[in-house]
This record gives C-alpha cells, structure tokens and sequence, in this order.
C-alpha cells in the first residue's frame, strides 16, 4: 500500500492519536532527518509521521535537513506527503484560527540545501514547478473542510521566508506587494524537494497569528500560542477524516 506521511510543524511535534506499528530511524546520504519516523496506524490506515523540527522543536526553520526528511519518507514508501505549517495572515480573509489550503508559494529563504541534484548525480533535474501543491489531494481536503463546517480558503500563496524571526513589517508589505496571502518559514525547499521525488504533495496551513504590521498592536505570542493549539487540534480532526482518501 503507497504510504501516506504526515509531516508536522509547529504545533504538531507529536501525534499520539496514532497507534505506533513501529519508529524507523535511517540513515540517509544527506545525513540524519529530523527524527525517527513513526509508523502508525489512523482509523485503520497505515501512516507516516515525522516532525519537521525534530523531538521537542528543537531544529529552527534554517536549520532542518530537509533533503533528509524527504528522502527518509521516499524510502519508506510514501506516496503522499501532507505538510501542516503554522503561518501568519497577510490576506484580510486569512486571520488567527484561519485554515488555508495554499496553491501557490514564493521562496525568499537562502542558504538552504534545496536540492538533489547537487553535482553527484548523472544528470541534473529540471523539474516542473509551475504548480507546487498536488491539485487532487487539494480537492479532498477542500472538500472535507466544507463537510466539517470549518473556516478555509480554498487558495492562497506561502511566502516562505528564512526565520526563525517573525518578519518587519516592512517585510510583510513587501510580500503583500508580492501577491503572497500567507507567510511561513518551512514550505521551502520542503515542497519542491518532493517534486524531485515524485512524492504528491500538499499543505494545509493554520493561521495562527496576523503578519506584521497588519494590526496596529505587536504581535502577541501568548494569543499566538493559544491559536495554535486551537489550530493543531481541528487540524488533527481534518486529518482523521481525511487520511483513507489521501492512500489510493
């Protein structure tokens, strides 16, 4: 059965809602991935979970082995990767406790090892990246958001900057000048590292904090967190209901 791997961010370093089958920690030609995945089990299906910040978020945004997460879900099998990422709202629609399923993303991270194709392969890959996020996996979570009755933007574009600071809010004009709609640090190389793979892939992301400068107050991190934690848990009830028809 193709694999389907979850793998969490802020917000989501844990998931003990799966009945562990069995941790595979491997080695990589990239070196350690974030952390040991768990094999697990969600309302009978058979899923992957890796924390993108490692045990305890520990691994700032700059500084995960992104290239080791995706290639350690690859040789497991995954097919699939759905990718939780906290952002912040820079679209007016798109406030704390916000649900957005992005198609679109702009990189403004460096500095980051982004690809596989590095010098030692053969040929170097030229991939098609016209279009980031698996258009099917995208209808189905949409789809499932409407029958849940949760609030969601059916588009958006992740501006992916390098953190782990939160923007100025002079960074966050200048994305909205962009198009961007969103602002995050980890959807990059993350998604187009997949791409390389052949791994489908897409993200749901939960706005958890206005951007910078958007309302006139600083940014508070208490109300941040507690959106978070809202966030995480009807995340994990979207993803419950969802997981069967994410493995075909």
């Amino acid at each position: 059965m193709a694999r389907l791997a979850i793998v969490g961010g802020t917000g989501l370093s844990q998931y003990p809602e799966l009945q562990r089958v069995d941790n595979a920690a491997l080695d990589t030609p990239y070196g350690a991935p974030s952390a040991a995945a768990l094999i697990g089990r969600l309302g009978g299906h058979e899923v992957v979970f890796l924390p993108r910040h490692g045990e305890g978020h520990t691994l700032p945004p700059h500084r995960i082995n992104y290239r080791a997460n995706l290639w350690c879900l690859q040789q497991l099998g995954v097919k699939k990767i759905l990718a939780v990422n906290a952002v912040g709202g820079i679209h007016p629609a798109m406030g704390p406790g916000h649900l957005c399923i992005p198609d679109q993303i702009i990189d403004y991270t460096y500095g980051r090892e982004h690809t596989f194709a590095d010098g030692t392969a053969k040929t170097v890959q030229h991939i098609d990246f016209s279009y980031p996020y698996d258009p099917v996996a995208r209808q189905i979570l949409i789809r499932q958001l409407t029958a849940l009755q949760m609030p969601y933007s059916d588009f958006g574009v992740y501006g992916c900057t390098q953190g782990p600071r939160l923007e100025s809010a002079a960074e966050i004009r200048r994305l909205a000048a962009d198009g961007c709609d969103l602002v995050g640090m980890t959807g990059m190389p993350e998604a187009a590292l997949a791409r390389e793979l052949e791994i489908d892939y897409v993200s749901i992301c939960m706005v958890v904090n206005w951007a910078a400068g958007i309302e006139a107050a600083p940014i508070d991190m208490a109300d941040l967190m507690r959106t978070l934690e809202n966030c995480t848990r009807e995340v994990k009830r979207l993803i419950a209901a969802v997981a069967g028809a994410l493995i075909v």
